[in-house]
C-alpha cells in the first residue's frame, strides 16, 4: 500500500512540472506567416552581413519586417519586427539601432536582437524568431 501511494504522489508530483514553453510560442498578437527571404551576400545592400556585429534590416517581409544579425559569420539571428507584445499596428513597428530593437508605442518596449529578450518596458512575449540558414554567400530566412 506504502509503494502504491508512494507511486501515486511521485507521478502527481512530476506530471505538474512541464517544460512546454508553448504559451511563449504561441504568441496571441503575431501570426504565422510562411515566407521565405533570401539575402544574397555578393549585392551590395547586403554587404554589411558579411561582417560579425551587422545588421540588416527590411520592412517588406514578416509582419512588419525582419532584422537579420550577424553574430559570427557562422551564427545568424533572425527576427521579427512588430514588437510581441501588441496586436500589428503603426506604433509597433520596431526600429533597430544597433543590437537594440525599439517599439514606437507609448510603453517603449526594447528588445535585443541577438536573443530576441525584452531589455524594457512591460511584456510577457520575447520577439518572434525566424528559421535562418546560410549556404555559400546566401543567407535564406523563412518561417
Amino acid at each position: 500500500m506504502k509503494k502504491t501511494l508512494f507511486l501515486l504522489l511521485f507521478s502527481v508530483i512530476f506530471s505538474a512540472c512541464s517544460t512546454n514553453d508553448d504559451n511563449d510560442l504561441n504568441n496571441p498578437n503575431l501570426i504565422d506567416l510562411n515566407f521565405r527571404l533570401q539575402l544574397n551576400l555578393d549585392f551590395p545592400e547586403y554587404n554589411d552581413l558579411q561582417f560579425p556585429g551587422n545588421s540588416f534590416v527590411t520592412y517588406n517581409e514578416g509582419i512588419r519586417g525582419v532584422v537579420v544579425y550577424n553574430i559570427n559569420n557562422s551564427q545568424y539571428t533572425a527576427f521579427e519586427l512588430s514588437d510581441p507584445n501588441h496586436p500589428p499596428s503603426n506604433c509597433s513597428v520596431m526600429t533597430v539601432e544597433g543590437i537594440v530593437a525599439t517599439c514606437n508605442c507609448e510603453d517603449g518596449n526594447s528588445y535585443n536582437i541577438i536573443t530576441g529578450e525584452l531589455l524594457e518596458g512591460d511584456g510577457e512575449y520575447a520577439m518572434k524568431p525566424y528559421r535562418i540558414e546560410r549556404r555559400g554567400n546566401t543567407i535564406e530566412v523563412y518561417n
